[in-house]
């Protein structure tokens, strides 16, 4: 019997039914296959590749070749879930007609179901070109990593009632433009919770509270792959940084004193 892919008709219903979507990021077959085996709604290849893999200080280098290249091994290990590709800086901001194009990459290259854009209503036509295409669009308020130099930091979004009101007008237009869903990226969770519900498609938070129709978080924080970095919007569901590590010193350690390989691991 053929395993149902998650849709974006399915993820609007889910909202209305307030049924919580699961969405965590994957950037290889491996992670993307386990996700995907335990149930995972959503994954996102994220632009975050940068900073998680590829050792880059932000998104900003991340290129379109990468992001095909990860977007690929990714669909090669899912099912069900729904594979949406980010789309990196540069991609669709220069014009219309390349952000289409860039955007069908991930669809016919690649493998996804969905691309991912930041920014608010002037982006809307190019979100409106992408969906008039065939190419599911999700879009991304608050914490725009992309736009990290103009905006000056990593902080919370939204907390003045200015940047407030214009994100709700954000949310709103995002969605007349034809976006099935949005990510809501470290915002007060109130505001997060008065976009949720006042637009129809799915809110996805990532620290924005617990009143979004989703949550995302990156999947190697956690993991705890990475120690020293604990954001506090993360929960930590394990420390396998730290474990993985000990693999490591004891693999060493016995190839040091000739323990390994033993003679059950030789032929």
């Amino acid at each position: 019997m053929a395993i149902k892919k998650v849709t974006t008709k399915e993820l609007v219903e889910m909202k209305r039914k307030k049924e919580k979507i699961t969405m965590l990021t994957a950037y290889d077959y491996l992670m993307a296959s386990q996700l995907d085996e335990c149930g995972i709604d959503l994954i996102l290849v994220g632009d975050s590749v940068g900073n998680v893999l590829l050792g880059y200080e932000n998104t900003i280098p991340v290129t379109m070749e990468e992001m095909i290249h990860h977007c690929k091994a990714v669909s090669r290990g899912v099912k069900r879930a729904m594979v949406i590709g980010d789309m990196p800086f540069m991609s669709y901001q220069a014009s219309v007609e390349e952000a289409v194009w860039n955007a069908g990459r991930f669809l016919k290259e690649a493998g996804a179901e969905a691309v991912k854009l930041e920014g608010g209503k002037e982006i809307n036509e190019t979100i409106k070109k992408i969906v008039e295409s065939g190419i599911p669009v999700m879009g991304h308020l608050g914490l725009t990593p992309q736009s990290i130099y103009k905006l000056g930091g990593y902080g919370v979004r939204g907390r003045d009632d200015e940047q407030a009101l214009k994100m709700l007008e954000d949310a709103k237009e995002l969605e007349k433009a034809g976006a099935f869903s949005i990510v809501l990226e470290k915002i007060p969770a109130k505001l997060a919770k008065k976009i949720t519900k006042e637009i129809k498609i799915p809110t996805i938070g990532i620290g924005a509270g617990v009143d979004c129709d989703g949550q995302v978080l990156v999947a190697h924080d956690m993991l705890g792959l990475f120690e020293d970095f604990k954001p506090k919007f993360s929960k930590r569901y394990g420390e396998i940084g730290k474990e993985t590590k000990r693999c490591f010193r004891k693999y060493i350690e016995e190839v040091k004193n000739k323990e390994f390989p033993a003679e059950e691991h030789s032929y």
